[in-house]
């Protein structure tokens, strides 16, 4: 019978992936840093349980994408390093993905802090 929780050395792949991702990818940086901003936000104001549900499942959704992308582009990069339309087809989908899920996550933010911000501002 087999294991039924992954080993250290799994996760020793995945937090080795995670830091290739965050060193070697601006837009995962970028990502990374504006879910750090939402946090310092929603810790701000006092988010109830449900729209912190929320926020982390899209912003995890983001950084998920984004890993995604780039495996997808690293592999294709090793199948066909030079130009191929049907590879170049293949990471532009992918790129498409981490920004639906991107504009997604602004809508959703927008929804979550905006009549508060608006609040703040209005408030003398």
């Amino acid at each position: 019978m087999g294991r039924l929780l992954p080993s250290a050395r799994t996760f020793g792949h995945a937090f080795r992936g995670l830091g290739f991702l965050f060193q070697t990818e601006r837009n995962a940086r970028f990502h990374l840093s504006s879910a750090v901003g939402v946090i310092v936000c929603g810790l701000a104001l006092d988010l109830p349980r449900t729209e912190w549900m929320i926020l982390v499942l899209v912003m995890m959704a983001v950084v998920s994408l984004e890993a995604v992308n780039t495996a997808i582009e690293i592999l294709c990069n090793v199948v066909s390093p030079e130009h191929n339309e049907a590879i170049g087809r293949a990471k532009d989908v992918a790129a498409g993905a981490v920004l639906i899920a991107a504009i997604a996550a602004v809508v959703i933010a927008g929804l979550v802090f905006g009549h508060r911000l608006l609040a703040l501002a209005a408030s003398p």
